[in-house]
């Protein structure tokens, strides 16, 4: 029986919740809630599935070893002690990644460059030889965390980002993370029942998002590689079962995903990407102006979108823009759930419709909201629950 050990996933502020129950829904034991991170107890073909299942997920570390410092030459010395050669060879490649919370400790730089001496050093006084360090590709990829005066030394089992699905080759000017996607689209609570929208597609990411969570297709399938795969205990005749009983759980999906955007660039990119991903039979992108369109058909809709804010666009009237956004909702999408989100938070002010939900979020440092509008078929009056501030 392989033995179980304690990870950490790492994830968007506001989306802990969510990374949470994707990982006791996979199976992980000992479910914890962190800032940006959750902490879970699984085993070696775990880890290969959280990394290959999770939406949410942005890197899967695997801590090795927790230690008290006073300052760097502490860090080296209880760095040198470690046995490296377990994890790697001294022909080897290695790159190192800090994140530094504490008031002695205060370049993350400075201390992977120490990380990295120590280790270099260890191998050079014990084999002659010394691994080299390769930022891009490396055998090794480790992940320094101080917190005041403990720090914890993981491997990095993801390698790049998880949100680096695989499916993307084109992107327009300012593509949406896939990690923040999905995460949306799960906190507007769609499962896939009814036809999605993104009336402002862009490169296409929310579609291929919402089709994956649609037919429960694990987000990272297409990957060209994990950062475990390097690992002197990597097993890819367990992966390769894992895989299988990952994809052996997708499901049918029975409704459309229709796709919006008025660059004709965009709407090229996000076919292509949605090609990649073995998705375009169930979307339909279109060369529109959102504005100048109407629902089609009585089934409910909905609609996940991230509009162009004035970060992005140096020309746009936020006024007119925002309030053309609450017009055509409410002229043209009856029955429909819209979320959109903005870290533009004035810029909601002119859509002149009252949001049913407002969530907190991060869209890279910039503080965000994703909020939704309810639009009724028929009668609208009365029917706009308070507004619910988190």
């Amino acid at each position: 029986m392989e033995n179980n050990y304690k990870m950490l996933a790492k994830t968007l502020f506001g989306f802990e919740e969510l990374l949470a129950k994707e990982l006791t829904q996979l199976g992980a034991q000992q479910v914890k809630i962190g800032v940006r991170s959750v902490t879970f107890v699984g085993d070696k073909g775990f880890m290969y599935k959280a990394n290959l299942g999770l939406r949410t997920a942005i890197k899967i570390l695997k801590p090795i070893k927790t230690f008290r410092i006073v300052n760097e030459e502490d860090l080296y010395k209880q760095v040198y002690k470690m046995d490296w050669s377990e994890y790697l060879k001294s022909s080897g490649t290695l790159a190192i990644s800090s994140t530094v919370n504490s008031t002695q400790f205060t370049h993350s730089q400075y201390i992977s460059l120490k990380t990295k001496d120590a280790i270099v050093d260890k191998f050079r006084d014990t084999t002659g030889e010394r691994p080299n360090v390769d930022l891009r590709f490396p055998d090794l990829k480790i992940n320094v965390h101080i917190d005041r005066q403990m720090c914890t030394l993981s491997l990095d089992s993801s390698g790049e980002s998880l949100h680096k699905r695989g499916y993307k080759t084109a992107t327009n000017i300012a593509p949406i993370n896939e990690v923040l996607a999905a995460g949306l689209i799960m906190l507007s609570g769609w499962d896939g029942q009814t036809d999605f929208m993104d009336p402002m597609c862009g490169s296409g990411t929310m579609l291929v998002e919402a089709a994956m969570i649609a037919c429960n297709i694990p987000p990272n399938l297409m990957r060209k590689e994990f950062g475990f795969e390097r690992w002197s205990d990597w097993d890819v005749e367990l992966f390769e079962k894992i895989e299988e009983s990952l994809l052996s759980k997708t499901r049918d999906f029975h409704h459309r995903l229709l796709g919006f955007d008025k660059s004709p660039s965009a709407v090229a990119k996000a076919k292509e990407n949605l090609k990649n991903a073995h998705l375009d039979e169930f979307a339909t992108i279109k060369h529109e102006d959102f504005f100048k369109t109407r629902k089609g058909g009585e089934e409910k809709l909905h609609m996940v979108f991230n509009p162009p804010y004035g970060e992005r666009l140096d020309n746009l009237d936020i006024e007119d823009f925002y309030g053309k956004i609450g017009d055509t909702l409410k002229q043209g999408y009856p029955g429909t759930d819209a979320w959109l989100i903005t870290s533009n938070l004035e810029a909601l002010k002119f859509v002149g419709l009252r949001p049913s939900r407002k969530i907190k979020v991060f869209n890279a440092k910039l503080e965000a909201r994703l909020v939704k509008y309810e639009m009724y078929a028929g009668s609208k009056k009365g029917k706009y629950m308070n507004p619910e501030e988190d």
